[in-house]
């Protein structure tokens, strides 16, 4: 009898014990392409890899990788988009993967249903691809602590955003490419890291933290349509250069849809933003900055050549002291034809739901449009070509993420000069060998290009250090690879820099 009372006391035990964390189920298949009549075989696996804080299971971040059969010395490439609450969708079904979303010769939307089709510009010819969903993007997820969740009114109305802010995100990257390169016997590949948007700001803190922090070596960093300075981003009546960086992305939508008054014979949409970015700096940031101090007769004479530039009326440039928004760009550049223009893709039109307004209040043409179309495409690639049986909804791009970001909450109030520039000079300097590529779409108003070109002339680089940063843009928005002829163009040059030799 004693036995059994002791036999049944350790099963009681047992029984009540928190159950065991069990991870969820990959899946992981091979497939083929062909390039120029030959044929290639790839690996691929979407799976999870667990992020634990002593000892215990936090978070499990998602990804899908693919790796050319018999290609272990090859190149390894860590890829996410931005955000912040962005998956990595964009780049994945965008640009970079075996396959992609089809999409018209400017990334124009097809009529549904969407559908998948082979790349012929897909990386995997030159690396090896892993995309990364950051937490509460894509199907990453935090883990219930059963602990905390015990007591349910303490719990009731809070979620655990452990990794919703800058310095938890970047060391759970960390933290997942250390733990991939491990799980993988990667640590001899040649590794890059490639991120958009606030992925490309990522980018550039990790150059410095992966290879610092925790031991991993970059040959290349790939920084695409980047939000690099938080301060160039958020401008006012009392500073200058968030107005200076978007004004020559205003200028070429204005060429592109024929409303530029500045505009030289035979001269091509580029030359033309680029000249404005002159006049941009030469001209019109000295006036931002002084305004009167210059003088009545100076400023109007800067604010009627502005409004030439882009397209404006005078009149409202004048009215507006030279600062335009790019949301009242937007919506009144075109507003006598009832349309207005894509923030992420200016080039974009859509018709004006509500053309009476004067605030802008209508869908997107870019982010809102394509957001389907991605949709349908990562969803019938996991769960249809991947095999992946999973419940979870793929999280695209999440409003809530976004919304509960935090800077660091250990950070004082008054420290707002939060940006990536200084890191990625760090992690230059303490990488010889790593070589930067630095690239954005010519009509992107929301991370413009002419941000890049300032900011690489005050990086204060050695002539060694600039050999190895290339800067260069392509026609289109943000994401600028939805255009036929800049993926192709952005693929080739992509496979010059990862065939070209480390310095």
């Amino acid at each position: 009898m004693g036995s059994s009372t002791t036999e049944d006391s350790g099963d009681k035990a047992k029984n009540t014990a928190a159950p065991e964390y069990k991870a969820p189920q990959g899946s992981r298949s091979i497939h083929s392409f062909t390039i120029g009549g030959k044929s290639f075989d790839y690996e691929a696996e979407a799976d999870w890899i667990v992020l634990r804080k002593d000892e215990k299971p936090t978070a499990e971040m998602f990804y899908t990788r693919y790796f050319l059969v018999d290609g272990a010395d090859r190149p390894l490439t860590f890829v996410f988009n931005g955000g912040p609450g962005a998956s990595s969708v964009y780049l994945h079904l965008g640009a970079m993967g075996p396959r992609i979303v089809d999409f018209g010769p400017r990334g124009e939307v097809l009529p549904p249903p969407h559908k998948l089709v082979e790349n012929p510009h897909t990386w995997l010819q030159f690396t090896d691809l892993v995309f990364i969903d950051p937490i509460g993007t894509g199907l990453s997820r935090m883990i219930p602590d059963e602990k905390k969740d015990a007591d349910k009114k303490e719990a009731e109305g809070k979620k655990d955003v452990e990794y919703w802010q800058l310095k938890r995100d970047l060391e759970s990257i960390g933290e997942f490419c250390r733990s991939f390169l491990s799980r993988f016997h990667r640590w001899e590949s040649p590794v890059y890291i490639a991120g958009e948007s606030y992925g490309g700001f990522r980018v550039a803190k990790l150059s410095r933290m992966l290879q610092k922090d925790y031991g991993i070596a970059l040959c290349g960093a790939i920084i695409i349509s980047p939000a690099m300075e938080f301060t160039l981003l958020d401008g006012s009546d009392y500073d200058a250069l968030m107005w200076v960086d978007a004004f020559p992305g205003m200028a070429a939508a204005a060429a592109w849809h024929k409303r530029a008054r500045r505009l030289k014979p035979n001269e091509d949409h580029q030359s033309y933003a680029r000249r404005a970015g002159l006049f941009a700096v030469e001209e019109l940031l000295p006036v931002l900055a002084a305004g009167e101090l210059l003088g009545p007769g100076r400023c109007k004479r800067v604010y009627n050549a502005a409004a030439d530039f882009i397209g404006l009326p005078p009149e409202i440039v004048r009215a507006k002291f030279g600062r335009i928004t790019i949301d009242y760009f937007v919506k009144n550049l075109l507003r006598d034809r009832g349309l207005f223009l894509g923030l992420y893709d200016a080039t974009n039109t859509v018709q004006d739901p509500y053309p009476d307004r004067d605030d802008w209040s209508g869908p997107d043409p870019t982010l809102h449009v394509v957001e389907r179309v991605f949709a349908s495409g990562i969803n019938s690639h996991l769960r249809k070509t991947l095999k992946l049986d999973n419940n979870r909804d793929y999280a695209l791009l999440s409003e809530e993420v976004n919304r509960s970001w935090k800077i660091d909450t250990r950070n004082h109030a008054l420290e707002s000069q939060i940006g990536a520039t200084d890191d990625l000079r760090y992690g230059m300097s303490i990488n010889p060998h790593m070589k930067v590529y630095l690239t954005h779409g010519f009509f992107d108003l929301v991370t413009p290009f002419f941000t890049a070109e300032r900011l690489r002339h005050l990086m204060k680089l050695d002539d060694k250090r600039k050999e190895r940063l290339q800067v260069k843009h392509y026609d289109g928005g943000h994401m600028f690879y939805t255009w036929k002829a800049s993926r192709e163009a952005f693929f080739a040059d992509m496979k010059e820099f990862y065939a070209s030799p480390l310095t």
